[in-house]
């Protein structure tokens, strides 16, 4: 097919931008400059930098782009959903659909990253490298994560600066875990610096019982009692419309970066579901003085 679709809201068969965005994700998680894209398509790196943008584009270039991303064609149109066996094109994407939310709604397995302390990122690191199995210790390793960190310090200084409605839903049985475990990449780390990570655990507890106790402009969290689900999901509102990702990927203690298929859809189903599922566990969990009772307990237990 050669045809170019109109790109016109109303009456286009399909969203350029988000097309475009979706590109530069994948693109990422292959590891392609924009000029090695360009050379192997036989076009402008101009061209590939307008793709991104959501310029126009022919069909039977999206079909060469999604050849070269080794995804299908529907997956990079965004037909109902879109999946993401990366962790970088995964963040990336996040990272887009937070930069216009209005608001999102969040569980994360433990905490999410971007209620964290200062010092969290720094720790994040260190778990990343010790997670990585020494017989798969190399370059790429490394790459994949130094660039995970990169697009979670821009999402995190976005965040900082523009400040969107949040709503954070922190399961009591994962905090707890975490609490046990201490901040590791692994488990059998040497005596004294499981000793100190646990101490850095309770920092990010106490972290998160001022943050609770301040009660920010903008900032909702839940602490929830019952067991909650354990994996990440979140749901973007912005003026467009509205996403809902769900994901293996996890930045808490014993990270996982390097395996798993996470998927984004706007399917109106999953919407709902989701939407529900937020509100059920929200309704019953305990907020702000009362979430930091919670959590002062489980300090007191571990």
């Amino acid at each position: 097919m050669s045809e170019t679709v109109d790109r016109r809201r109303g009456s286009a068969a399909f969203d350029f931008e988000a097309i475009g965005e979706r590109l530069r994700a994948y693109r990422m998680a292959r590891r392609l400059r924009s000029e090695e894209v360009a050379e192997r398509l036989s076009i402008s790196r101009a061209a590939v930098y307008n793709l991104e943008r959501g310029e126009i584009v022919k069909i039977d270039t999206l079909e060469k782009l999604a050849s070269l991303f080794g995804v299908t064609l529907p997956n990079l149109l965004g037909v109902e959903a879109e999946y993401h066996d990366s962790a970088v094109s995964y963040f990336e994407r996040m990272r887009q659909l937070e930069s216009r939310s209005k608001r999102v709604l969040a569980n994360f397995d433990p905490i999410s990253f971007l209620l964290t302390s200062e010092a969290y990122p720094k720790i994040l690191r260190n778990m990343l490298e010790e997670s990585v199995p020494h017989e798969l210790t190399d370059e790429g390793s490394a790459r994949l994560n130094s660039d995970v960190l990169k697009i979670l310090t821009a999402r995190r200084r976005f965040f900082e600066e523009s400040r969107p409605s949040i709503l954070s839903l922190i399961g009591a049985r994962q905090v707890e875990q975490m609490l046990h475990h201490g901040l590791v990449g692994r488990l059998g780390l040497p005596a004294g610096v499981q000793l100190e990570r646990k101490l850095a655990a309770r920092s990010e507890v106490a972290h998160m019982i001022s943050v609770l106790e301040s009660d920010p402009i903008g900032v909702q969290i839940g602490i929830v009692v019952e067991n909650s689900p354990n994996e990440n999901f979140q749901i973007f509102e912005e003026p467009g419309g509205v996403h809902v990702a769900v994901s293996p990927f996890r930045l808490g203690e014993l990270p996982n970066v390097r395996s798993g298929v996470a998927s984004i859809t706007t399917s109106p189903d999953a919407v709902g579901m989701y939407r529900r599922l937020i509100g059920r566990l929200w309704d019953g969990a305990a907020k702000g003085r009362d979430g930091a009772d919670v959590l002062r307990r489980l300090l007191g237990n571990t």
